[in-house]
């Protein structure tokens, strides 16, 4: 086999096996994504919720994701002035500090609405399924402390 054959074989080979590198990687982001956080798939899967207890937690799922989809509004719209600010002043000023607080106190309040809807789905569930909804809970919050 030539040089030049040889190098053109390797090139295109890399390319190939860079490219199923690339989309593997991207497949395994997206299963990632895609699959329901821990606490979603105990309370949807495993805790053998009635008829009545799903009908009350899909009414607080929608009224979450409705507040929820707001304050994520909010968080972009506030690094959105963020970044305006930046862009602007390339200094830490009174409007950068102001765009920061505007994201912190939307990111606490979805941390609070978080809570608030945790707490109403608990209260539909029996005492036996609360003690596992609870641990599954405590778990969520503490595995990146660890």
């Amino acid at each position: 086999m030539s040089l030049v054959r040889g190098m053109v074989l390797t090139l295109v080979l890399s390319v190939f096996l860079g490219a199923l590198g690339a989309w593997g990687g991207a497949q395994y982001v997206l299963h990632k994504l895609q699959r329901p956080t821990p606490l979603h798939e105990l309370v949807h899967e495993k805790l053998g919720l009635s008829a009545d207890q799903h009908a009350r937690i899909a009414g607080i799922e929608r009224d979450h994701a409705a507040r929820r989809q707001m304050l994520e509004a909010e968080m972009r719209a506030a690094n959105a002035e963020l970044a305006h600010a930046f862009q602007q002043h390339h200094a830490y000023t009174p409007e950068v500090q102001a765009a920061i607080d505007r994201f912190h106190h939307a990111m606490g309040e979805l941390q609070k609405e978080t809570m608030v809807h945790t707490l109403a789905m608990r209260a539909v569930l029996t005492p036996e399924q609360a003690a596992k909804f609870d641990d599954t809970v405590v778990q969520s919050l503490t595995q990146d402390a660890r």
